[in-house]
This record gives structure tokens, sequence and C-alpha cells, in this order.
């Protein structure tokens, strides 16, 4: 965090440019942590409502938790009360495309719309991070799942429908913070080094809280506990690296059409694109991870 701090400090503000005074270029856009609403409306849209409603699930999360409701539970009342909390998500390009926010998603078809294809991208990399990574958990940190659930390749149903919501919401909370920067920052090596060191620590700050708050539930354990902590959170740390800056520039010409006076410009990204796009991250992050797994020279048990 201080070397965070450090190298904000030494960066040159988008407003302070040396050169913007006499460009007779239009000015920057103001420093934002959420998408510009006149260039970007439906990516705004889409993480205002994302950030409204994960509160919403971590509050529901949270008390299930603390009461401990999940001991009543059989895998049937895991699979519903996940998928639940997933909804939300999953429905809103279809239910309500507007995302309360005037997304231009209303005016689109379907399978054009950017909160189908954000939903399709991270229920792509949600499945192959439960069906593949979930063993090196095992193998590498003898993680165990001991709830009642129904299972597919090992791995409980219901933590495919969780980490939906889950990736959901940690991956606009890391838009948020590296949009700040690319709109806050004159561009440069400086800045380079700045957002990449902001990827590192997001990443492992994420890994670290989840394992932490999860650590009150009983039916995910740890032969190490102390080692889950510290190399799991770095292990589990390593989908971020890849996830967090990828989805930032997903898409990002899906409103081109809006901002180039009705004429399509840029890249139109399909629903194709967009599973290849994530498989494509996901082969990354799984190569990282067995590159971490052969280092430590555990066996992978698949299965």
């Amino acid at each position: 965090a201080a070397i965070v701090y450090g190298l904000i400090t030494i960066q040159t503000p988008q407003n302070k440019s040396p050169s913007s005074s006499s460009s007779s270029l239009p000015p920057p856009s103001p420093p934002s942590f959420y998408p510009c609403p006149k260039t970007q409306p439906s990516k705004h849209a889409y993480e205002l409502y994302n950030s409204y409603y994960t509160p919403i699930w971590i509050t529901g999360f949270a008390i299930i938790v603390a009461f401990q409701l999940y001991e009543t539970w059989n895998a049937t009342t895991y699979n519903l009360v996940m998928l639940s909390f997933a909804l939300p998500f999953l429905l809103q390009p279809l239910l309500l495309p507007s995302a309360l926010h005037n997304s231009p998603d209303a005016q689109r078809p379907f399978h054009q719309r950017y909160a189908t294809k954000a939903n399709l991208w991270i229920a792509v990399y949600s499945f192959i991070g439960n069906y593949w990574y979930t063993h090196y958990f095992y193998s590498v940190l003898k993680a165990e799942y001991t709830m009642p659930s129904t299972r597919l390749n090992n791995v409980p149903i219901a933590m495919f429908l969780a980490t939906h919501f889950y990736f959901s919401s940690y991956h606009v909370f890391s838009n948020v913070c590296l949009r700040r920067i690319k709109t806050g920052f004159v561009g440069g090596w400086k800045r380079r080094i700045l957002y990449g060191s902001v990827v590192v620590v997001l990443s492992y700050f994420t890994a670290f809280m989840e394992t932490l708050t999860i650590s009150s539930f009983p039916y995910y354990s740890f032969e190490d506990r102390d080692m889950a902590y510290t190399l799991g959170s770095a292990f589990y740390g390593i989908y971020f690296l890849v996830s967090f800056p990828a989805f930032l520039e997903f898409d990002n010409d899906i409103d081109c059409d809006i901002t180039a006076n009705g004429k399509k410009t840029g890249k139109e990204v399909t629903l194709w694109d967009t599973v290849v796009q994530s498989c494509g991250y996901g082969m990354i992050i799984l190569c990282l991870l067995d590159f971490v797994r052969l280092q430590v020279g555990v066996p992978l048990i698949v299965g």
C-alpha cells in the first residue's frame, strides 16, 4: 500500500499535463471511477446497476453465515439460494436492459447488449475457474468442500452459481479502481508502473479478503489455514492478475455507434467473440496456476 501511495504522488494529473494548455485538442475527460455516461452509457449503466446490487447480496450472504442458516440446508437448498443471488445479474440483460440507468442496451437486440456479453464473459470465466482451477486448490492447498452438494467434476454446483455474483462484483470494483488511474493521470512509464502495481495489490487483496471472510464457513476447509491465507491468497490472486485488466478493456467500442452519429466504428464484439476471449484469458490463468504447481512440486489430481 505504501508503494502504491508513493507511485501516486509522482504521477502527473491529466488536467496538469504540460501540453494540455497549448494543444488545440479538447481537454481530456475528468478523472472518473465509472465510465463516462456520454461516451460509454452502456458500461456506465451496467456498472452502476452492479454497484447497487452488490451490497444487497453481500448483506444476504452475511446474514446466512452469521446466523448459520446453512446448517439446515441440503444440496438443493444450496443450489437454489446461490441461484437466487446470481439471478439479478443473469436476468438483468433480459428483464431490465436499461439497468435502471437508461442504458442503450434497451434499444439493442438481446444478443448485442453489453450486459448480455458481460454476463457471458463472467459466466464462462466462472465455469472454467470452478471446473479446472478448483482442483489446484484441492491438490496444492488440500482444500475440501464437505457440505451437502450435487457436483460437477467433484465441485459443488452451488459454487459455480456463487462464483458468478462474486466475480461480477469483483470485476466492477476493479474496473472502478483501474479506470481512475487511466483517466486521472497522464500516460507514460510512471502510470504503467502504478497501474501494474494496483492490479497486483487488488488481486491479492480480493483473494485474501474472500479467504478471510469465508473462514467462518465450516464446510470449506484447508489442511493448513495459515498457508491458505498467505500462499493460498497469492495463488488465488493469479486469477485476477489476468482478468481484472482484461475485463476493464472488454467491449470498449460497444457505444461507438452512438458517439459516431449512428455510424458504427470500432470492433463489434459478438457473443462468440466473448466466449473466445474469456476462454483465452482462462487458459492463460490455467497455465500460470500450473507453473506455480510445478514449482511447488505437487501432483495435480482432477476429478
